[in-house]
């Protein structure tokens, strides 16, 4: 156990970073605060360092390590749970999304049991999952949604084929002329600015900036040239990395009654070719190159390779294509004159649909090796739209900046979440690896900052990030993957501590499950609630829900009614996958997410990890079988593969191990095995997958039916793991 906050001396805070006059001075400032605080309580030492903000951004990191640990070298975390770093005050939580709507709401809906959005958090939630009908009711006045035909009622239950009931019956819109039109409320004006961005190379240029008018225009225009090509309901693929144009194509086909399929621009041919041969796709949207650090790296060869779909090809400089495109394909330039023949080319008439009405195809890997393709309604976006209004707090005139991909779910999520909130959408064009992504961060004046947790490592280990402003950012939103709290440490501390709100869903729940709370104490690396109308339960290894208020361990299976979650699959069938197998609880039949978590002492959640053998890999999910079919073909030596992930004993992004049985006869260094089968997945499935260690086996362990018991080997690993951390 390390010192105390009382007992850390000048000699610490030296060791720590600072010269011997700052250590005098920040020592006295402790000791101010440590006596003017109950000491008794770590949490009201903390809370009144960060309050009077003694820590600053620019201290070095061993600083803020030294005094975090020191604060609560003391805690007992299996009594008291982890320990917060962040609290709601009263003031601030009034001023929230939620805390304004329950402030409104609460006394109404919870009687004499409302006391205030701090106090009362936990009770209202639990109504909204009881009650999702009043809830839904005032949260869809809260966003910028449009209707054309109003719902008939909020839920309909009367389909028992329907485990999730049917949302908004006879609803007619678009969602995306609800992100493009002005409104009162939440307030839209034409002049309002709806995207900045900036490209890489132009980091000492001004901030580009588009109105909402002039964004609106935009999408109608290429709504327009679609309309020369494609017909209502086709299905149209992006590939390309999340610029401006992106967004505006995307917005475009689903105006224009089409749908988006995603694809993520980091993907091999084959990848490509699979996920246009699922969704049934009949063009694609593309670039020349991929520009990265100055670099230029192929991009429509790829999609080239993988189909001979039409694609309309964007230049990823100036405004000629830089490579000879197939007779079919069209450059951005002759796509776009078609619509200027169109007599009122920036006026578009939306196409208006039912609610259930598909507007995008994403995919998620499952264990069967062939992507689960997911399509998204027009109730999707309303879903991830009004989690981020409640849980990440998302407001007008907020700046949102989340480097991502529209081929992942969070791409969607993170555009939806800002046309319907009226926020600005902020967007790099380039690395979000390095320090120029962090000064276009300062220079755009972002006040909310999506990450995920192998970046932020990368970010703090490279120090690139020193003597940027990121004060202005109000939370953090992190994703994707298990964050670590030395890196969330260092994360919320560039900005005086603001909350980093933890986020964990699926594709198919076009939303997150668990996430954190700006009207509760905030730890580091967990999730302090369910999201608003989300009930779970936690399940024991015989299916049988802990109680909900016990610490425990389990496989979580979510309530059925859940709105915005899918009801179909287009290539699996989504009873069997999601419901098959599930227990019942109150009468409900329980959703499979896949997920292990834990549930702590003071009910934050951690997530452990899959259930089956979906892995997490740099916050993209693969499974098993999909890297295992492509390392069992990397070399002549190999037998076969077996692959699985482990977090490390300190938290973090999950490490890809492989276990390899040889050949008879065979012999083959794991070294040089890992840099063959590192090469097979980064050609065959994707770049960024990294292949940390190879074992090789003389045979693995299977089950009486001969099935591989890949979660032996993963205990194998992190027994081996425990040991050295020990060491």
């Amino acid at each position: 156990m390390g010192k105390s906050i009382s007992e850390v001396g000048v000699e610490d805070l030296v060791e720590a970073g600072l010269t011997t006059e700052e250590a005098h001075e920040f020592q006295r400032v402790l000791k101010e605060v440590v006596s003017g605080a109950k000491e008794s309580d770590p949490r009201e030492v903390w809370r009144q360092l960060v309050a009077r903000r003694v820590l600053k951004p620019w201290h070095p990191h061993g600083l803020h390590q030294l005094v975090y640990h020191s604060v609560y070298a003391h805690w007992d975390a299996s009594t008291n749970g982890p320990p917060p770093y962040w609290f709601p005050s009263l003031y601030q939580s009034k001023h929230t999304n939620l805390g304004r709507l329950m402030e409104k709401y609460g006394p109404k809906l919870l009687g004499t049991s409302y006391k205030d959005p701090i106090t009362s958090y936990s009770l209202f939630q639990k109504f909204s999952v009881q009650h999702p009908e009043a809830y839904w009711s005032i949260v869809l006045k809260e966003l910028s949604v449009s209707f054309r035909g109003a719902p008939n009622c909020i839920l309909d239950t009367t389909d028992k084929s329907k485990h999730g009931g049917t949302w908004l019956p006879g609803l007619v819109l678009n969602i995306a002329e609800s992100c493009l039109l002005p409104r009162s409320h939440p307030r839209k004006e034409d002049s309002s600015v709806a995207v900045v961005w900036r490209d890489e190379g132009c980091d000492d240029s001004d901030i580009n900036r588009m109105t909402l008018k002039e964004f609106r225009e935009q999408v109608m225009l290429v709504a327009n040239a679609l309309d020369a090509i494609f017909s209502k309901g086709d299905a149209i693929a992006i590939d390309m990395p999340m610029t401006v144009n992106a967004v505006i194509i995307y917005m475009a086909i689903v105006l224009a009654g089409c749908v988006v399929v995603s694809i993520a621009d980091s993907f091999a041919a084959k990848e490509i070719a699979t996920r246009l041969r699922v969704s049934k796709a009949k063009g694609v949207f593309t670039q020349d190159f991929i520009l990265r650090g100055g670099r230029k790296f192929p991009l429509y060869s790829r999609v080239v390779e993988a189909a001979p779909l039409k694609a309309i090809v964007l230049p990823v400089i100036g405004n000629e294509v830089g490579i000879q495109l197939r007779e079919q394909d069209l450059s951005w330039k002759v796509f776009l004159s078609s619509a200027d023949r169109h007599p009122r080319s920036n006026n578009y008439t939306p196409i208006y649909q039912p609610v259930e009405s598909v507007t995008n195809i994403l995919f998620s890997s499952g264990t069967t090796g062939e992507p689960k393709a997911i399509p998204w309604t027009q109730l999707s976006p309303i879903r991830c739209a009004a989690d981020s209004w409640a849980h990440i707090d998302v407001q007008v005139g907020d700046v949102y900046c989340c480097p991502t991909n529209l081929g992942w779910v969070l791409g969607p999520i993170f555009l939806y979440s800002c046309f319907l909130n009226g926020a600005t959408l902020a967007l790099y064009h380039g690395s979000p690896l390095g320090r120029t992504f962090g000064k276009f961060v300062q220079d755009a004046g972002v006040t909310v900052l999506g990450t995920v947790p192998s970046l932020v490592k990368t970010w703090k280990s490279t120090e690139c990030m020193k003597g940027l402003d990121w004060t202005r950012i109000k939370s953090f939103a992190s994703t994707g993957e298990a964050s670590n709290v030395d890196d969330d440490l260092w994360l919320s501390s560039r900005a005086y501590y603001n909350p980093i709100i933890e986020c964990c869903g699926g594709t198919e729940l076009a939303s997150c499950y668990i996430l954190g709370s700006p009207l509760q104490p905030q730890v580091f690396g967990a999730f302090s609630t369910a999201s608003m109308t989300t009930g779970l339960v936690i399940l024991d290894e015989h299916g049988i829900p802990y109680l909900d208020d016990q610490a425990c361990v389990g496989e979580v299976g979510l309530f059925p009614i859940y709105m915005g979650a899918t009801d179909r699959l287009l290539n699996a069938d989504h009873e069997k996958v999601y419901f098959k197998g599930m227990p019942m609880y109150k009468g409900m039949h329980l959703r499979r997410h896949g997920d292990i978590i834990k549930r702590t002492v003071g009910g934050y959640f951690i997530v452990q990890g899959r259930s089956d053998d979906t892995m997490n890999l740099g916050g993209i999910k693969t499974s098993s079988i999909e890297i295992e079919r492509v390392c069992d073909r990397a070399d002549e030596s190999i037998l076969e593969t077996a692959a699985i992930s482990v977090t490390p004993v300190n938290g973090g992004p999950e490490q890809l191990v492989i276990f390899v049985v040889l050949k008879k006869g065979f012999n083959a260094e794991p070294d040089k095995l890992k840099r063959i089968l590192s090469r097979a997945i980064q050609s065959n499935l994707n770049p960024l997958f990294k292949v940390n260690s190879v074992k090789i086996v003389q045979e693995f362990p299977r089950t009486a039916s001969n099935k591989l018991l890949r979660r032996v080997l993963k205990d194998q690993i992190k027994d081996e793991m425990s040991v050295q951390s020990r060491i």
